[in-house]
């Protein structure tokens, strides 16, 4: 949504409440909206690392944001293990991306993942 219109996460939170039921945890939520946010320069400079040959730009905005939540998730969310946040990410993109989508978002979050534990010293 964000994206698309061009708002950030304080006007993006209210209108997702108004255009859906809101989350059943809707402080994770809004945690995790304003933590992609954030760090949207660190998860892109991730994701273009990870996804060899595609630009960010060129990306499908429904895998893409996909993308940023589970890179985010394994980067940054001490409760949500990075198996879990890519599970979750594959599953969204199976849901609401292209047929292609859940194996493209695995293969670029396993290489976040990947990327991320090195960078913790967790080889």
């Amino acid at each position: 949504m964000m994206d698309v219109l061009g708002v950030g996460p304080d006007e993006a939170i209210p209108l997702f409440a108004l255009a859906s039921d809101p989350p059943s945890d809707s402080e994770y939520y809004a945690g995790t909206v304003r933590g992609v946010w954030e760090h949207r320069e660190e998860v892109d400079r991730l994701i273009r690392q990870a996804a060899e040959h595609w630009r960010l730009e060129r990306m499908a905005l429904v895998d893409r944001n996909i993308l940023r939540l589970g890179a985010y998730e394994i980067c940054h969310s001490c409760d949500v293990p990075y198996v879990v946040a890519i599970n979750e990410a594959v599953d969204l993109g199976k849901r609401y991306g292209s047929e292609e989508s859940g194996a493209f978002i695995n293969g670029i979050l396993d290489k976040i993942s990947e990327i991320s534990m090195k960078k913790k010293g967790k080889e």
